[in-house]
C-alpha cells in the first residue's frame, strides 16, 4: 500500500503509471498465446504507418522547398534555420500523428484480440466485469475521435515545432505529453466502459489521476516511437491499461469512502 503523500506527489504518481506499463509487459510471462495473437493486427498497421512516413520523409525537401519560396531571398543561413523548422515541424507532426493512429487502427482491426487480452488480463486480475458491452461501432466511432484528436495535437505540435531555435525540442515535448495523454484515453476506454462509466465519468476519473495516467501514456507512446516498439508494445499497453483503469477505479471507491484521495490500491491490481 503507497503512503497517501506518496499519491500526492505528482512525480511519483507518473513513475506509478510508467509501472503500469511495465506490469503489462509482465503479462508476456503469464499469457503468451493471447499477448502473441496482438501482434498481428499491430505489424499490419505498423507496416503501412512506416510506409507512409519513410515516403514523407523522402519526399520532404521538395515539399519544404515548395512551401517556403518566400524564403529564396534570405540570407543562406536565416533561409536555412527557416526551413529546417518547418520540415522539423512537419516530420514531428506526421510522427504525432501517425502514433496516434496506430493506435486507432490497431485496436479498430484487432478488436476481436485485444477483447481476448483485456478479458483474460481481467479474469487473471480478478472481479472481471460480465460483459465490455464496447460493440464494433463504438470502436469506430471511438478510432474516429482518437484520430481527429490525434490530428489536433500534431497540428499544435508542428506548429510550436516552428518557433526559433528552442521549437523542435519544445515541440517534441509536447507532443510527447498530448499524445501520451490521448493514448492512455484511448486505450483505458475499454476496461472503464465495461464498469458502466460514460465518457464524462471517464474524463472525471482520469482528470482526478492526471499524473497516473500521463505517465503511463507518455511511456507507451515512447516505446512506440523505437523500433519495432509499437509491435511488441501494443499487447502490452492493452493489458497496463487494464491494470491502470482498476487502479483508477479503486482511487476513486476510497475516495468516495473517505471523503478524501488516499492510494489504497488493491494488491491484485499489482500497484
Amino acid at each position: 500500500m503507497t503512503t497517501p503523500a506518496a499519491s500526492r506527489h505528482p512525480l511519483g504518481s507518473f513513475f506509478r503509471g510508467v509501472g503500469d506499463l511495465g506490469r503489462g509487459f509482465g503479462f508476456w510471462g503469464r499469457l503468451p498465446a493471447r499477448m502473441a495473437l496482438g501482434l498481428i493486427p499491430a505489424a499490419i498497421v505498423g507496416l503501412v504507418l512506416l510506409a507512409g512516413i519513410v515516403t514523407l520523409a523522402m519526399f520532404l525537401g521538395d515539399i519544404v522547398t515548395a512551401l517556403t519560396g518566400f524564403a529564396d531571398g534570405w540570407s543562406d543561413v536565416a533561409a536555412s534555420l527557416a526551413r529546417f523548422g518547418i520540415g522539423a515541424g512537419i516530420l514531428g507532426g506526421a510522427i504525432v500523428l501517425a502514433v496516434v493512429s496506430f493506435t486507432a487502427l490497431t485496436l479498430l482491426v484487432g478488436d476481436p484480440f485485444y477483447e481476448r487480452i483485456w478479458r483474460s488480463v481481467e479474469e487473471h486480475l480478478g472481479d472481471a466485469p460480465v460483459e465490455s458491452d464496447y460493440g464494433f461501432w463504438r470502436s469506430i466511432g471511438d478510432s474516429v475521435g482518437l484520430i481527429l484528436r490525434g490530428l489536433v495535437a500534431a497540428i499544435v505540435a508542428g506548429l510550436i515545432g516552428l518557433i526559433p531555435l528552442i521549437g523542435t525540442a519544445l515541440g517534441a515535448v509536447v507532443a510527447a505529453f498530448l499524445t501520451g495523454w490521448l493514448l492512455a484515453d484511448e486505450l483505458t476506454s475499454r476496461a472503464l466502459v465495461a464498469r458502466g462509466l460514460d465518457a464524462a465519468a471517464r474524463r472525471a476519473l482520469r482528470k482526478g489521476n492526471r499524473a497516473r495516467v500521463l505517465g503511463f501514456g507518455v511511456a507507451t507512446q515512447l516505446c512506440f516511437l523505437v523500433p519495432l516498439g509499437a509491435v511488441i508494445a501494443m499487447p502490452a499497453a492493452v493489458a497496463g491499461s487494464t491494470i491502470l483503469s482498476r487502479t483508477l477505479l479503486d482511487v476513486r471507491a476510497v475516495t468516495d469512502q473517505t471523503g478524501h484521495s488516499t492510494a489504497s490500491t488493491g494488491r491484485r491490481n499489482g500497484a
